[in-house]
């Protein structure tokens, strides 16, 4: 029984709240920018080894948030901006680390996760700062 009040005052804090359709374009485009630019990456533009690497498939990740971000999942959304973060690491570490091309795709996957990172974190913002405006429900 309190899980259904539970359940219905966090669906009358996130009705109170004016999603900003910004950042959640912004969330949509900068992760389909890092898909891309993952794929890319190490397919065609710089790979470890000529032909493409096995590195590929760490766009796999990405692509389990996909579906979540397009429908503007607040859960998703959620634990899709901590799963950027290797991201803006890997970005940093081969952006400082290796040389030419590489380099320069290492800083635009910083730009990019980083981004993700803000937008997602923006769009949920409100909502969280929604769902603690609610009284506790007393028992």
């Amino acid at each position: 029984m309190n899980g259904s009040r539970d359940a219905g005052s966090a669906q009358a804090a996130s009705a109170r709240v004016e999603p900003s359709r910004a950042a959640a374009l912004a969330s949509l485009a900068t992760l389909v920018g890092l898909i891309a630019l993952c794929i890319a990456w190490e397919l065609w533009l710089a790979p470890l080894r000529p032909g493409g690497s096995a590195l590929v498939l760490k766009a796999a990740p990405l692509l389990f948030a996909l579906r979540g971000v397009i429908r503007r999942d607040l859960y998703t959304l959620q634990w899709a901006s901590m799963l950027v973060l290797p991201y803006v690491a890997e970005g940093v570490v081969r952006g400082m680390t290796d040389g030419g091309v590489s380099s320069r795709l290492g800083w635009i996957e910083v730009v990019l996760a980083g981004a993700f990172f803000a937008s997602a974190l923006a769009y949920v913002a409100p909502f969280k700062r929604a769902a603690r405006r609610v009284p506790p429900i007393q028992q």
